[in-house]
Protein backbone atom coordinates (compact mmCIF):
# COMPACT_ATOMS: atom_id res chain seq x y z
CA UNK A 1 0.00 0.00 0.00
CA UNK A 2 1.42 3.44 -0.92
CA UNK A 3 2.93 5.58 1.87
CA UNK A 4 0.89 8.69 0.57
CA UNK A 5 3.08 11.16 3.08
CA UNK A 6 6.44 9.51 1.97
CA UNK A 7 5.12 9.30 -1.47
CA UNK A 8 4.64 13.28 -1.81
CA UNK A 9 7.88 13.93 0.49
CA UNK A 10 9.77 12.24 -2.19
CA UNK A 11 7.97 14.30 -5.17
CA UNK A 12 8.88 17.22 -3.07
CA UNK A 13 12.93 16.25 -2.97
CA UNK A 14 12.42 15.27 -6.77
CA UNK A 15 11.19 18.44 -8.13
CA UNK A 16 14.13 20.13 -5.67
CA UNK A 17 16.70 18.12 -6.88
CA UNK A 18 15.87 18.77 -10.62
CA UNK A 19 16.48 22.75 -10.05
CA UNK A 20 19.71 22.70 -8.00
CA UNK A 21 22.90 24.17 -9.15
CA UNK A 22 24.37 20.90 -9.13
CA UNK A 23 22.36 19.23 -11.58
CA UNK A 24 21.07 22.21 -14.29
CA UNK A 25 23.78 23.92 -14.48
CA UNK A 26 26.27 22.74 -16.48
CA UNK A 27 24.66 21.79 -19.56
CA UNK A 28 23.86 25.78 -20.26
CA UNK A 29 26.66 26.80 -18.76
CA UNK A 30 28.91 28.86 -22.06
CA UNK A 31 33.11 27.67 -22.68
CA UNK A 32 34.60 29.51 -20.33
CA UNK A 33 35.52 33.32 -22.34
CA UNK A 34 39.19 34.70 -22.45
CA UNK A 35 40.39 37.64 -20.30
CA UNK A 36 39.07 38.63 -16.52
CA UNK A 37 35.82 37.09 -15.21
CA UNK A 38 34.01 38.93 -12.60
CA UNK A 39 30.92 36.68 -10.96
CA UNK A 40 28.46 38.46 -8.90
CA UNK A 41 24.92 37.65 -8.18
CA UNK A 42 21.81 37.36 -5.50
CA UNK A 43 19.47 34.93 -4.39
CA UNK A 44 18.70 32.00 -2.77
CA UNK A 45 20.68 29.71 -5.12
CA UNK A 46 23.66 32.37 -6.18
CA UNK A 47 26.20 30.59 -3.42
CA UNK A 48 25.54 27.13 -4.75
CA UNK A 49 25.69 28.47 -8.10
CA UNK A 50 28.93 30.29 -7.77
CA UNK A 51 30.21 27.14 -6.39
CA UNK A 52 29.49 25.22 -9.21
CA UNK A 53 30.61 27.70 -11.80
CA UNK A 54 34.40 27.30 -9.54
CA UNK A 55 33.93 23.36 -9.82
CA UNK A 56 33.85 23.52 -14.02
CA UNK A 57 35.64 26.56 -14.74
CA UNK A 58 38.70 27.06 -11.23
CA UNK A 59 40.70 29.96 -11.00
CA UNK A 60 41.24 32.35 -11.81
CA UNK A 61 38.10 34.52 -11.37
CA UNK A 62 36.69 36.57 -8.48
CA UNK A 63 33.50 37.97 -7.83
CA UNK A 64 30.69 38.52 -4.61
CA UNK A 65 27.16 36.65 -4.47
CA UNK A 66 24.91 37.83 -2.37
CA UNK A 67 22.65 35.23 -0.01
CA UNK A 68 19.99 35.14 2.99
CA UNK A 69 21.53 33.67 6.12
CA UNK A 70 21.30 30.04 5.59
CA UNK A 71 21.76 29.89 1.82
CA UNK A 72 25.65 29.87 1.68
CA UNK A 73 28.09 27.71 0.40
CA UNK A 74 31.67 27.40 0.85
CA UNK A 75 33.28 29.03 -2.32
CA UNK A 76 37.27 29.45 -3.26
CA UNK A 77 37.68 32.23 -5.34
CA UNK A 78 33.55 33.89 -4.93
CA UNK A 79 33.11 36.17 -1.66
CA UNK A 80 29.67 34.92 -0.17
CA UNK A 81 27.63 38.15 1.89
CA UNK A 82 24.70 37.76 3.94
CA UNK A 83 21.88 40.18 3.39
CA UNK A 84 18.33 40.53 4.58
CA UNK A 85 15.43 38.92 2.99
CA UNK A 86 12.28 39.96 2.54
CA UNK A 87 12.43 43.17 3.73
CA UNK A 88 15.93 45.11 3.17
CA UNK A 89 18.27 46.71 5.24
CA UNK A 90 21.54 48.50 5.94
CA UNK A 91 23.52 44.59 4.75
CA UNK A 92 21.46 44.79 0.95
CA UNK A 93 22.67 48.08 0.61
CA UNK A 94 26.37 47.26 1.66
CA UNK A 95 26.12 44.22 -0.41
CA UNK A 96 24.89 45.97 -3.43
CA UNK A 97 27.54 48.35 -3.60
CA UNK A 98 30.00 45.82 -3.16
CA UNK A 99 28.67 44.05 -6.27
CA UNK A 100 28.74 47.32 -7.96
CA UNK A 101 32.57 47.63 -6.87
CA UNK A 102 33.48 44.51 -8.21
CA UNK A 103 32.31 45.24 -11.90
CA UNK A 104 33.71 48.45 -12.38
CA UNK A 105 36.61 49.62 -14.55
CA UNK A 106 36.44 46.44 -16.50
CA UNK A 107 37.26 46.36 -20.04
CA UNK A 108 35.87 45.09 -23.01
CA UNK A 109 37.95 41.90 -23.05
CA UNK A 110 36.47 41.22 -19.48
CA UNK A 111 33.47 39.39 -18.86
CA UNK A 112 30.82 39.61 -15.92
CA UNK A 113 28.71 36.33 -14.79
CA UNK A 114 25.81 37.28 -13.43
CA UNK A 115 24.01 34.26 -11.10
CA UNK A 116 20.59 35.24 -10.15
CA UNK A 117 17.49 33.56 -8.29
CA UNK A 118 14.47 34.29 -6.29
CA UNK A 119 15.41 36.51 -3.51
CA UNK A 120 17.49 38.46 -5.43
CA UNK A 121 15.34 41.50 -5.68
CA UNK A 122 15.66 42.15 -1.32
CA UNK A 123 19.65 41.29 -1.12
CA UNK A 124 20.45 43.62 -4.04
CA UNK A 125 19.21 47.19 -2.53
CA UNK A 126 20.24 50.45 -3.50
CA UNK A 127 17.51 53.48 -2.87
CA UNK A 128 17.48 56.27 -5.80
CA UNK A 129 18.65 59.19 -4.43
CA UNK A 130 16.24 61.10 -2.63
CA UNK A 131 14.85 57.77 -1.75
CA UNK A 132 15.75 56.33 1.84
CA UNK A 133 16.27 52.64 2.73
CA UNK A 134 13.01 53.38 5.09
CA UNK A 135 11.00 54.31 2.50
CA UNK A 136 12.10 50.66 0.65
CA UNK A 137 11.22 48.61 3.69
CA UNK A 138 7.92 50.63 4.30
CA UNK A 139 6.96 50.14 0.85
CA UNK A 140 8.01 46.67 0.60
CA UNK A 141 5.97 45.57 3.96
CA UNK A 142 3.15 47.24 2.90
CA UNK A 143 3.41 45.26 -0.38
CA UNK A 144 3.96 42.03 1.02
CA UNK A 145 1.00 41.87 3.08
CA UNK A 146 -1.50 43.69 0.54
CA UNK A 147 -1.50 40.29 -1.91
CA UNK A 148 0.29 41.94 -4.61
CA UNK A 149 1.28 39.55 -7.23
CA UNK A 150 5.03 39.17 -7.49
CA UNK A 151 5.84 40.79 -11.11
CA UNK A 152 4.13 43.78 -9.71
CA UNK A 153 6.49 44.11 -6.45
CA UNK A 154 8.99 44.13 -8.67
CA UNK A 155 7.70 46.38 -10.76
CA UNK A 156 7.88 48.49 -7.80
CA UNK A 157 11.19 47.69 -6.79
CA UNK A 158 12.74 48.59 -10.13
CA UNK A 159 11.53 51.59 -10.13
CA UNK A 160 12.72 52.79 -6.72
CA UNK A 161 16.17 51.21 -7.30
CA UNK A 162 20.08 52.40 -8.23
CA UNK A 163 20.76 48.89 -9.10
CA UNK A 164 17.57 46.61 -10.85
CA UNK A 165 15.93 46.64 -14.33
CA UNK A 166 19.25 46.68 -16.04
CA UNK A 167 21.31 48.97 -13.60
CA UNK A 168 23.88 46.72 -13.11
CA UNK A 169 24.61 45.42 -16.62
CA UNK A 170 24.65 49.03 -17.50
CA UNK A 171 27.37 49.53 -14.56
CA UNK A 172 29.22 46.43 -15.70
CA UNK A 173 29.99 48.40 -19.11
CA UNK A 174 31.95 47.91 -22.02
CA UNK A 175 32.17 44.15 -20.08
CA UNK A 176 30.39 41.51 -21.53
CA UNK A 177 28.19 40.27 -19.69
CA UNK A 178 25.96 36.33 -19.18
CA UNK A 179 23.09 35.83 -17.07
CA UNK A 180 22.52 32.67 -15.71
CA UNK A 181 18.75 32.48 -14.36
CA UNK A 182 16.98 29.99 -11.84
CA UNK A 183 13.68 31.41 -12.47
CA UNK A 184 10.89 31.80 -9.39
CA UNK A 185 8.42 33.64 -11.45
CA UNK A 186 5.65 32.45 -13.22
CA UNK A 187 6.14 32.74 -17.13
CA UNK A 188 10.15 32.82 -16.49
CA UNK A 189 10.40 37.18 -17.38
CA UNK A 190 14.12 37.23 -16.48
CA UNK A 191 13.41 41.22 -16.25
CA UNK A 192 11.16 39.71 -13.17
CA UNK A 193 13.70 37.32 -11.40
CA UNK A 194 15.38 39.31 -9.02
CA UNK A 195 14.13 42.54 -10.42
CA UNK A 196 16.40 42.01 -13.35
CA UNK A 197 19.75 43.93 -12.34
CA UNK A 198 21.02 42.84 -15.81
CA UNK A 199 17.67 43.04 -17.66
CA UNK A 200 15.97 46.05 -19.20
CA UNK A 201 12.50 46.22 -17.68
CA UNK A 202 9.54 47.20 -19.93
CA UNK A 203 7.92 48.81 -16.67
CA UNK A 204 7.38 52.33 -16.42
CA UNK A 205 7.15 55.01 -12.71
CA UNK A 206 3.87 55.11 -13.90
CA UNK A 207 3.21 51.46 -13.75
CA UNK A 208 4.35 51.64 -10.11
CA UNK A 209 3.19 54.46 -9.12
CA UNK A 210 -0.47 52.44 -10.22
CA UNK A 211 0.17 49.35 -8.47
CA UNK A 212 0.67 51.13 -5.31
CA UNK A 213 -2.42 53.26 -5.46
CA UNK A 214 -3.68 49.72 -6.49
CA UNK A 215 -2.89 48.66 -2.98
CA UNK A 216 -3.60 51.62 -1.02
CA UNK A 217 -0.11 52.75 -0.35
CA UNK A 218 0.60 56.32 0.15
CA UNK A 219 3.88 57.49 -1.31
CA UNK A 220 5.12 61.19 -1.04
CA UNK A 221 5.77 63.36 -4.22
CA UNK A 222 9.30 63.38 -3.18
CA UNK A 223 9.46 59.75 -3.98
CA UNK A 224 7.38 59.41 -7.17
CA UNK A 225 9.46 62.20 -8.37
CA UNK A 226 13.00 60.98 -7.43
CA UNK A 227 11.63 57.92 -9.59
CA UNK A 228 11.27 59.89 -12.41
CA UNK A 229 14.97 61.17 -12.38
CA UNK A 230 15.63 57.85 -11.84
CA UNK A 231 14.29 56.94 -15.20
CA UNK A 232 15.80 59.87 -16.85
CA UNK A 233 19.18 58.83 -15.71
CA UNK A 234 19.16 55.44 -16.85
CA UNK A 235 21.61 54.76 -19.81
CA UNK A 236 22.00 52.30 -22.66
CA UNK A 237 21.68 48.67 -20.98
CA UNK A 238 24.04 46.52 -21.40
CA UNK A 239 23.35 43.50 -24.18
CA UNK A 240 23.15 40.50 -21.66
CA UNK A 241 23.38 37.08 -22.77
CA UNK A 242 20.50 35.58 -20.42
CA UNK A 243 20.30 32.13 -19.94
CA UNK A 244 17.86 29.92 -18.11
CA UNK A 245 18.99 27.25 -16.06
CA UNK A 246 16.06 25.98 -14.44
CA UNK A 247 12.51 26.86 -13.43
CA UNK A 248 9.52 25.24 -11.97
CA UNK A 249 8.64 23.72 -15.50
CA UNK A 250 11.89 21.29 -14.69
CA UNK A 251 10.53 20.67 -11.21
CA UNK A 252 6.90 19.47 -11.85
CA UNK A 253 8.44 17.62 -15.01
CA UNK A 254 10.59 15.92 -12.94
CA UNK A 255 7.86 14.92 -10.04
CA UNK A 256 5.29 13.80 -12.53
CA UNK A 257 8.33 11.53 -14.11
CA UNK A 258 9.17 10.08 -10.43
CA UNK A 259 4.78 9.82 -9.74
CA UNK A 260 4.87 7.33 -13.14
CA UNK A 261 7.26 5.20 -11.75
CA UNK A 262 5.60 5.12 -8.98
CA UNK A 263 2.45 3.98 -10.93
CA UNK A 264 0.35 7.28 -10.15
CA UNK A 265 -1.03 9.05 -12.42
CA UNK A 266 0.06 12.53 -12.87
CA UNK A 267 -2.16 15.14 -13.87
CA UNK A 268 -0.07 18.49 -14.64
CA UNK A 269 -2.28 21.76 -13.88
CA UNK A 270 1.23 24.11 -14.17
CA UNK A 271 2.00 27.36 -13.03
CA UNK A 272 -0.79 29.34 -11.12
CA UNK A 273 -0.91 32.75 -9.51
CA UNK A 274 -4.36 33.23 -8.05
CA UNK A 275 -5.42 34.10 -4.13
CA UNK A 276 -4.03 30.58 -1.97
CA UNK A 277 -7.51 30.20 -0.55
CA UNK A 278 -9.83 30.58 -4.03
CA UNK A 279 -6.96 27.97 -5.53
CA UNK A 280 -7.33 25.76 -2.89
CA UNK A 281 -11.04 25.63 -3.54
CA UNK A 282 -10.76 25.13 -6.93
CA UNK A 283 -7.99 22.19 -6.37
CA UNK A 284 -10.57 20.78 -3.40
CA UNK A 285 -13.34 20.34 -5.78
CA UNK A 286 -11.25 18.76 -8.63
CA UNK A 287 -10.08 16.18 -6.12
CA UNK A 288 -13.61 15.39 -5.25
CA UNK A 289 -14.38 15.07 -8.44
CA UNK A 290 -12.00 12.88 -9.09
CA UNK A 291 -12.24 10.85 -6.17
CA UNK A 292 -15.88 10.10 -6.94
CA UNK A 293 -14.61 8.95 -10.31
CA UNK A 294 -15.74 11.97 -12.31
CA UNK A 295 -12.73 13.81 -12.91
CA UNK A 296 -10.28 14.05 -15.93
CA UNK A 297 -8.21 11.35 -14.78
CA UNK A 298 -9.13 8.43 -12.39
CA UNK A 299 -7.52 7.45 -8.93
CA UNK A 300 -4.23 6.61 -8.42
CA UNK A 301 -3.45 10.16 -9.31
CA UNK A 302 -1.52 12.73 -8.07
CA UNK A 303 -2.53 16.55 -9.35
CA UNK A 304 0.59 19.00 -9.89
CA UNK A 305 0.89 22.37 -10.35
CA UNK A 306 3.74 25.19 -9.12
CA UNK A 307 3.88 29.35 -9.22
CA UNK A 308 3.17 31.93 -6.95
CA UNK A 309 0.02 32.23 -5.26
CA UNK A 310 -0.95 35.42 -3.16
CA UNK A 311 -2.58 36.32 0.03
CA UNK A 312 -4.03 39.51 1.74
CA UNK A 313 -2.20 39.56 5.39
CA UNK A 314 -4.91 40.54 7.46
CA UNK A 315 -4.23 38.96 10.73
CA UNK A 316 -1.33 38.55 12.76
CA UNK A 317 -0.44 34.92 12.43
CA UNK A 318 2.61 33.28 11.27
CA UNK A 319 2.84 31.46 8.00
CA UNK A 320 3.52 32.05 4.30
CA UNK A 321 1.38 31.04 1.01
CA UNK A 322 2.03 27.23 1.09
CA UNK A 323 0.52 27.67 4.83
CA UNK A 324 -2.60 29.64 3.25
CA UNK A 325 -3.15 27.18 0.78
CA UNK A 326 -2.63 23.89 2.68
CA UNK A 327 -5.13 24.91 5.39
CA UNK A 328 -7.61 25.93 2.99
CA UNK A 329 -7.48 22.75 1.47
CA UNK A 330 -8.42 21.23 4.39
CA UNK A 331 -11.01 22.86 5.41
CA UNK A 332 -12.76 22.37 1.90
CA UNK A 333 -11.89 18.61 1.83
CA UNK A 334 -13.44 17.93 5.17
CA UNK A 335 -11.44 14.79 5.74
CA UNK A 336 -12.34 12.96 2.50
CA UNK A 337 -10.24 9.69 3.04
CA UNK A 338 -9.04 9.18 -0.25
CA UNK A 339 -7.00 12.78 -0.74
CA UNK A 340 -4.14 13.58 0.66
CA UNK A 341 -1.36 16.71 -0.58
CA UNK A 342 1.57 18.81 0.34
CA UNK A 343 2.02 22.38 -0.68
CA UNK A 344 5.64 23.53 -0.12
CA UNK A 345 8.42 26.21 -1.14
CA UNK A 346 11.06 24.78 -2.92
CA UNK A 347 13.51 27.34 -1.33
CA UNK A 348 12.97 25.53 1.73
CA UNK A 349 11.30 28.42 3.61
CA UNK A 350 7.81 28.83 3.68
CA UNK A 351 6.52 32.84 4.21
CA UNK A 352 7.81 33.92 7.83
CA UNK A 353 8.03 30.20 9.30
CA UNK A 354 11.16 28.44 9.25
CA UNK A 355 9.08 25.12 7.16
CA UNK A 356 9.10 24.41 3.77
CA UNK A 357 5.46 23.76 3.72
CA UNK A 358 2.51 21.65 4.94
CA UNK A 359 1.15 18.20 4.59
CA UNK A 360 -2.49 17.78 4.82
CA UNK A 361 -4.32 14.27 5.58
CA UNK A 362 -7.85 12.85 5.71
CA UNK A 363 -7.56 13.47 9.71
CA UNK A 364 -5.85 17.11 9.56
CA UNK A 365 -8.74 18.59 10.76
CA UNK A 366 -9.17 15.70 13.10
CA UNK A 367 -6.02 16.21 14.69
CA UNK A 368 -6.36 20.02 15.24
CA UNK A 369 -9.49 19.67 16.81
CA UNK A 370 -8.23 16.89 18.99
CA UNK A 371 -5.67 19.90 20.15
CA UNK A 372 -8.37 22.31 20.17
CA UNK A 373 -7.04 24.39 17.28
CA UNK A 374 -9.81 25.68 15.27
CA UNK A 375 -9.23 25.83 11.49
CA UNK A 376 -10.90 28.43 10.94
CA UNK A 377 -9.75 30.89 13.54
CA UNK A 378 -6.17 30.19 12.35
CA UNK A 379 -7.53 31.50 8.75
CA UNK A 380 -8.72 34.70 9.76
CA UNK A 381 -5.54 35.47 11.65
CA UNK A 382 -3.20 33.86 8.98
CA UNK A 383 -2.17 31.53 11.50
CA UNK A 384 -1.40 28.35 9.22
CA UNK A 385 2.40 27.92 11.23
CA UNK A 386 0.16 27.23 14.71
CA UNK A 387 -2.27 24.86 12.72
CA UNK A 388 0.14 22.87 10.99
CA UNK A 389 2.54 22.76 14.26
CA UNK A 390 -0.56 21.46 16.25
CA UNK A 391 -1.89 18.68 13.48
CA UNK A 392 2.51 17.68 13.33
CA UNK A 393 2.06 18.05 9.86
CA UNK A 394 5.03 20.85 9.21
CA UNK A 395 7.50 19.94 6.40
CA UNK A 396 10.76 21.08 7.70
CA UNK A 397 13.79 20.84 5.11
CA UNK A 398 16.03 23.76 5.84
CA UNK A 399 17.18 26.11 2.93
CA UNK A 400 17.51 24.08 -0.64
CA UNK A 401 20.31 26.41 -1.87
CA UNK A 402 17.33 26.71 -4.69
CA UNK A 403 14.45 28.60 -5.61
CA UNK A 404 11.88 27.75 -8.34
CA UNK A 405 8.68 28.92 -6.70
CA UNK A 406 5.84 26.44 -4.96
CA UNK A 407 5.15 23.11 -5.25
CA UNK A 408 1.75 21.40 -4.93
CA UNK A 409 0.93 18.08 -4.81
CA UNK A 410 -2.38 16.48 -4.03
CA UNK A 411 -2.43 12.38 -4.42
CA UNK A 412 -5.75 10.80 -4.81
CA UNK A 413 -6.29 7.26 -3.79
Amino acid sequence: MLDATAFLRSLFDTAVAAATPANCMQRWLPRRPTGNIVVVGAGKAAAAMARQLEAQWGAPLRGVVVVPPGHDEECRFVKVRFAAHPVPDESCVAASKEVLAAVAGLSEQDTVICLLSGGGSSLLTLPLPGITLADKQRITRALLRSGAAIHEINCVRTQLSAIKGGKLAAACAPANVITLVISDVQGNDVAVVASGPTAASGATVADAVSILERYGIPVSDNIIEAMHAGAARTGSVVESDLRLLASSDDALQAAALAAMEAGVTPYMLGDLGEDARDLAGEHAALALEIAAGRGPVAPPCVMLSGGETTVPVLGGGRGGRNGEYALALAIALTGHPAVHALAADTDGIDGCGDNAGCFVSPDTIARARAAAIDAPDCQRDNDSYAFFAATGELLMTGPTRTNVNDFRAILIT
